[in-house]
């Protein structure tokens, strides 16, 4: 068993102040996993043929699993969100997506359920994740998807304790100790948080993003690119990098658990 693709949201979207150059020169060589739709087909691929999509950001949507199928047909360009590239992962039959921050449940447009709950609940994928957002509510997002049958397990942890900040101490179904994904590959969520020391301190910081997301969110665009964004500038693009570095680390992961084979 072998394969995995990281989603293209957070790349695309959400590292405001992370040039292009920089992108190269970090991601792991070989590592030829990264999950877009261009008119309405699904490419995967390296981080150097990745980067035309990229330069396009301004004009490209995020798809999720819920959308995915319309966006094909349709020839929609768009990143992939967690769910999204869980769903991709199914059409290709592949049992491992990755993804940093993850939704959940919180108040945002259209978000009140993440798509990404209900897709690891049905989708037969396993998600590789920082963990969820600190803006949405971390006890319920974790206790829905306990309830419904997730096994959410941590890499080094059995706590999730928040995603750039310390926003939550919420307790996990276990510790992840495997080397390999059990099959079939479904209902599980394996989360590698990023350690406490590299996270933003200045908790304040967390309303002034929450803010940015909902005024963005009333001018009718999506919320959170704008909330990275303002982490971004807030921290000096700290934010976006320690992102990226937790991407990368949970790419790491994918490639141990899957005998190190990308898509």
């Amino acid at each position: 068993m072998g394969g995995f693709l990281v989603e293209s949201a957070l790349l695309t979207h959400g590292l405001a102040s992370v040039t292009d150059e920089t992108l190269l020169d970090r991601w792991p060589a070989g590592m030829d996993c990264i999950a877009w739709v261009d008119a309405g087909e699904i490419r995967t691929g390296s981080m150097a043929a990745y980067l035309p999509f990229r330069a396009r950001a301004g004009e490209l949507c995020r798809i999720h699993c819920d959308t995915l199928d319309q966006a094909l047909a349709d020839g929609i360009s768009g990143a992939l969100t967690a769910s999204g590239t869980m769903a991709v992962c199914r059409r290709l039959g592949l049992p491992l997506a990755v993804t940093g921050g993850m939704g959940g449940i919180g108040d945002i447009r259209g978000e009140a359920l993440c798509p990404d709950l209900p897709a690891l609940r049905d989708i037969p994928a396993t998600l590789v994740s920082t963990g969820p957002k600190d803006m949405l509510d971390i006890p319920g997002t974790l206790s829905w998807l306990m309830e419904a049958g997730v096994q959410v397990l941590g890499v080094g942890t059995d706590r999730y304790t928040g995603y750039v900040f310390r926003s939550a101490d919420v307790p996990l179904s276990g510790l992840w100790t495997g080397d390999r994904l059990p099959e079939p590959p479904g209902r599980l969520l394996l989360l590698q948080p990023i350690p406490e020391a590299l996270r933003i301190g200045d908790g304040s910081l967390l309303a002034q993003g929450i803010a940015a997301g909902k005024e963005a969110e009333a001018r009718g665009v999506e919320y959170h690119p704008a909330a990275n964004a303002a982490f971004d500038r807030l921290t000096g693009g700290y934010s976006s990098r320690i992102q990226l570095d937790s991407l990368i680390a949970n790419a790491r992961l994918a490639a141990r658990l899957t005998g190190g084979q990308a898509a």
